[in-house]
């Protein structure tokens, strides 16, 4: 206990009184050392070794959150595995966050792994409130003193908290914001927690713009311009100005159910008519965007495009004949379909609607002669589908990407593989240029809020438009690989699967991408397997609401 400190004891807890300012740490023992002049402090002549015990891990685990309670930075920092990093931390969690007051209460250790809850107490210039949440921490061996240790991670003050924030409280740095959705309807992260990330950035971005004022906030600093700040705790509410979106709460709320039984999945719904992106969902919520931001490799929702591509460049319509062998070679590169089947004297349709991956390697082999198969798939997502041109979507988005290709590369890209990376955002857009004909820029906010330039593309010829919503069609119906999953899905209505491998993953994600009416969707589920088995169902879902 540190000299001039008072004690008051009520039950098992020690409550620290230092400099006139309660700042309450739980201590079961007593003193910081909880009574074991080894825990922490003792380096013996030998160094243990070997995994750290259940009393080690309860010990050290007391020890270290009721320094941290106690306000003791130093002692905090000295039972982490890295006190530089640490000592600085723990200080600027009462300084920098104004935590006047804080109790932390261990829970039941899982191995060397301890939850706890926080209830702090935060005060700024006259204005205080109680703020509470849980974390974890986890104890190790020191590698050269082999003494029990926390973990030092950022996220062990907050589980929001990264190596580049910092906790803050006061006077904002953006205006408040009131967005509401394509009615008027309020969205709140608490409701809708997908929302919070993209919520901030909004605030970010257009809290000034709407006439919003800031208001006193506890908030996480991210580092980083191109990150939103997190809000944590509201002390004093700014006057909100309000801020009108393209989302739809029924669709939202439909997004969210559908993610929330994966543990990594995204789906993002458009409006083909329009470009207003209707919803977007992640699970886990709260975290990174993965439906705008992700970068992963689309599987054979890729073959909207590859099909446009052979359309365009006359090779194959709808009803052509097309060769679907169980293998293929392209350049001594093998490539085969799904358990090997074949389709025999099919059609275009017949191989989109199965997605055969060998017709769509097979077909293209003969333009080779054209200089174009290293480049063409580039240009048509390019200049018929909008991607990889630069989205101004009103928060930050991925703008998806199918790079120049050579060798083996260029017949993966053709089914959704290769150097090919894309978000569900990007392949929802896919479905709604189809539907709608015509490539539309997915937005989420009006862009004459700043004056944002929109990607532009060229509009499908009619024949192709036709003959992607006729395929799309054909893939729910009869043997389409979205049969099952789109049933009970309103007409009209179209889709496409896919799965794409994933070096260390054992199960490919499973990819789908489908409209119905006005509304098109995409959804990916990371390990999820063929597209109709798990993101299939996450797109009907969201269909269904619209």
């Amino acid at each position: 206990m540190r000299s001039g400190a008072k004690t008051a004891v009520v039950g098992a807890v020690f409550v620290v009184v230092a400099g006139g300012v309660g700042y309450g740490g739980l201590n079961l023992w007593n003193g910081v050392t909880g009574g074991d002049a080894s825990v922490g402090t003792r380096s013996d002549d030998a160094p243990k070794t070997g995994p750290v015990t259940g009393d080690e891990v309860t010990a050290t685990a007391k020890d270290f959150l009721a320094a941290w309670a106690a306000g003791e930075s130093d002692r905090a920092a000295q039972l982490t595995n890295d006190p530089v990093t640490a000592g600085p931390a723990v200080l600027a969690y009462r300084e920098g966050a104004k935590v006047s007051k804080a109790v932390i209460t261990p829970g039941t250790p899982a191995g060397a792994t301890v939850p706890f809850t926080v209830r702090a107490t935060i005060s700024y210039e006259g204005v205080t409130k109680d703020w509470s949440y849980a974390s974890e921490l986890t104890v190790v061996r020191g590698q050269t003193t082999g003494r029990p240790l926390v973990k030092w991670l950022p996220s062990v003050l907050h589980p929001k908290l990264t190596a580049n924030g910092a906790l803050r409280t006061g006077v904002s740095k953006t205006a408040s914001v009131k967005a509401v959705d394509r009615n008027g309807v309020e969205l709140t992260a608490e409701k809708y927690p997908s929302l919070g990330p993209v919520l901030d950035e909004l605030r970010k971005r257009y809290g000034a713009k709407v006439d919003g004022t800031s208001g006193v906030e506890t908030w996480i600093e991210s580092g980083s311009e191109s990150v939103a700040d997190t809000t944590l705790l509201v002390l004093k509410k700014g006057r909100a100005g309000t801020l009108k979106t393209t989302i739809d709460v029924g669709v939202q709320a439909a997004a969210e159910k559908a993610v929330k039984s994966f543990g990594q999945a995204a789906v993002a719904a458009i409006e083909p008519s329009t470009g207003a992106i209707r919803a977007v969902a992640n699970s886990p919520a709260g975290g990174f965007n993965t439906a705008f931001l992700g970068k992963q490799a689309p599987g054979s929702t890729m073959k909207i495009v590859t099909a446009t591509m052979m359309m365009q460049h006359g090779l194959a319509m709808p009803g052509s004949k097309v060769e679907c062998p169980a293998q293929v070679s392209w350049k001594g590169v093998p490539f085969h379909n799904l358990k090997n089947f074949k389709i025999d004297n099919g059609t275009l349709t017949q191989a989109f609607r199965r997605s055969c991956n060998t017709a769509f390697i097979k077909a293209i082999g003969p333009l080779s002669d054209k200089d174009i198969e290293d480049t063409e798939l580039g240009e048509t997502a390019r200049d018929s589908f909008g991607i990889g041109q630069v989205w101004q979507v009103g928060v930050p988005a991925a703008d998806g990407s199918v790079p120049e290709s050579s060798g083996g590369e260029t017949a993966a890209s053709y089914i959704g593989q290769g150097k090919i990376t894309m978000s569900a955002l990007n392949v929802a857009s896919l479905s709604a240029t189809a539907k709608n004909g015509g490539f539309l820029q997915p937005y989420l906010v009006a862009k004459e809020l700043d004056d944002r330039q929109f990607a532009t593309a060229d509009p499908l010829s009619g024949k192709v438009a036709e003959g992607l919503r006729a395929m799309m069609k054909a893939t729910t119906t009869g043997e389409g690989t979205a049969t099952e999953a789109m049933a009970g899905v309103p007409s009209p209505k179209g889709a496409k699967t896919g799965s794409a491998e994933v070096d260390g993953q054992s199960k490919s994600n499973s990819w789908f991408t489908g409209y119905s009416g006005d509304l098109a969707a995409a959804a990916v589920v990371e390990s999820g397997g063929h597209g109709g088995d798990a993101a299939g169902p996450v797109v009907a879902q969201v269909l269904k609401a619209g």
